[in-house]
């Protein structure tokens, strides 16, 4: 636990950082999971819809340090592959 004041306002704050963190987390793999099960029903025009809306919450939490960029832009590139080669 805790001794100091600064310490316990970390621990506040690295709580709460935790929690903004995961849910960004969840809404990036949400939206990921979206365009992938759109590809596994073969549906190009509802993947290609999914990925639009993908890749601006893929961004934005490379802006806000929860993906890192190479990760975030390796996701992108191989779904954008992906949906490139449906019939």
């Amino acid at each position: 636990m805790a001794q100091h004041k600064s310490a316990e306002k970390r621990a506040r704050q690295t709580k709460k950082r935790t929690d903004v963190n995961r849910a960004r987390r969840s809404t990036v793999r949400s939206a990921v999971k979206k365009v992938e099960t759109a590809i596994a029903g073969g549906d190009k025009s509802a993947a290609q819809a999914a990925l639009k809306l993908a890749q601006p919450e893929l961004d934005k939490s490379v802006s806000k340090g929860v993906v890192k960029k190479g990760t975030a832009s390796r996701k992108l590139s191989r779904l954008n592959a992906r949906v490139k080669t449906m019939a």
